[in-house]
Formats: structure tokens, sequence, C-alpha cells
């Protein structure tokens, strides 16, 4: 709807990436990166991961996700080894995104000591033993490791796929289909898949917006982390 009706108007700044774009634009990379997606072999219902911090490839891979009808899987970026690989075979992703590194963590490198045969597969033709349902690793960043897509090529894989296919699938939504698996912080025991739908996205952030009384004319400030629903809600 702000796509249709203010097309021209700011939708994301990411200063530190120098990223300013308009409802217009953020929808065009969006539309990109969804295209991107069905090209590399992924199919609706099927689960996606993000390992990153804040940036704007985060948002254009949980609005692409929703447009194609994937199921986006929120991982901690503070996450170590195990912790990683607890939540990748609980969920059973098919694809993730990743950025090269956090603070001390080489996210490379902790999934190639995960995942031994990566260095040898062909981008999005992986065959993991110890995650049999795990396909394509898409990198952030203009180096991508071997074994795994660049992001930016991911955003061109879809340039000669029907426009009429993503439409499609964005026309047999559901909103009470889930969308989005987010882990519990695992102070109790093991972290727990908590799964929410289209609607409880949606009908969470329409409600903090009018608690906070949001208009158009706001801006709003997110330095809370993506990855937990705070920050992906707001």
């Amino acid at each position: 709807a702000a796509v249709h009706e203010h097309p021209d108007r700011a939708a994301l700044a990411v200063p530190y990436q120098s990223v300013r774009w308009s409802f217009a634009e953020f929808d065009h990379e969006v539309e990109h990166v969804a295209r991107g997606m069905l090209a590399c072999g992924l199919k609706p219902g099927e689960r996606i991961g993000i390992w990153a911090p804040n940036c704007a490839e985060w948002l254009l891979t949980m609005f692409a996700a929703a447009r194609v009808g994937l199921v986006l899987v929120n991982i901690n970026p503070a996450y170590r080894t195990t912790e990683l690989e607890f939540a990748l075979r609980l969920v059973g992703c098919r694809a993730l995104v990743f950025a090269p590194r956090f603070k001390g963590s080489d996210y490379g490198q902790m999934l190639c000591s995960l995942i031994p045969e990566l260095l040898t597969a062909a981008p999005g033709r992986l065959y993991c033993a110890v995650f049999p349902e795990l396909r394509l690793l898409i990198q952030l960043g203009n180096e991508p490791l071997r074994g795994t897509l660049g992001f930016e090529d991911l955003s061109i894989a879809g340039h000669d796929l029907d426009e009429s296919t993503v439409a499609s699938l964005e026309d047999d939504q559901d909103a009470d289909r889930v969308f989005n698996i987010q882990f519990t912080s695992g102070t109790t025991g093991t972290p727990k898949g908590a799964a929410l739908t289209h609607f409880n996205i949606v009908n969470n952030g329409f409600f903090v917006g009018e608690g906070l009384q949001l208009t158009a004319d706001d801006s709003v400030c997110i330095p809370v982390p993506l990855y937990h629903c705070f920050g992906m809600v707001l």
C-alpha cells in the first residue's frame, strides 16, 4: 500500500551502508531478491535462515521471503558453532543468508567446520551429511566463500524469470501461513523455535504503531537487533 500511495517517500535509511531508499526503490530491490530466490530453486514453504547483524540485506531477505512464501528463520548473530548447528538442524533450512563475520566470529570459518563439503560444492548444489536439507548458502559482501553465492549474484539470478511467477505466488499468499521462526533465548533449556504467521507480525507492528501514535510524517530509529522480534516487528 505504501509503494502504491507514496512511492517517493523515504522507506529505509542505513547510514553505515550509505543506503537511502524510497518505497518504490525498496520494492524494486525486494523484487530482484525474490526473483533470485525462485531462480535458485527455493519453493514456497521452505525455510531460509538469516544470520547477520542489522543491514539493508537483512530487510531485503525478510520482505523477499515473505513475497514468495518462504519461511524466514532468524538466527542470533552471537551464536557459536554448536548453537548454529542446533538451529539449522531443528528447522531444516534449505538456504542460509550470512554475513562474512560479526565482532570476533568468522562465520565462514564456522560454517566450514560444520560443513566440510562446502568448499568443493557448486553454489546452490550443496549436499551435506549434517544438514541434509541445506542446499544454498548466500554470503553478504564482495568476496563470497567458495561454494556460496554472493548476495549481489542472488539479486541478478532472477533477471530472466517471468515477472508473473512472483506475482502469482504473491496472490496465493495466506495471512495465516507461518512466515517466521524465532528462537527463545534458551535460558531454561535448549532454544525453542516459535512459529509466527504473516498476520502475527503485521498485527503486532500495526498495534505498536497505534500505541506510539506514529504517522507517515515520523521516522523510526531501530537500534535493536533485527533478529529479535522487537527489531523485526518495528
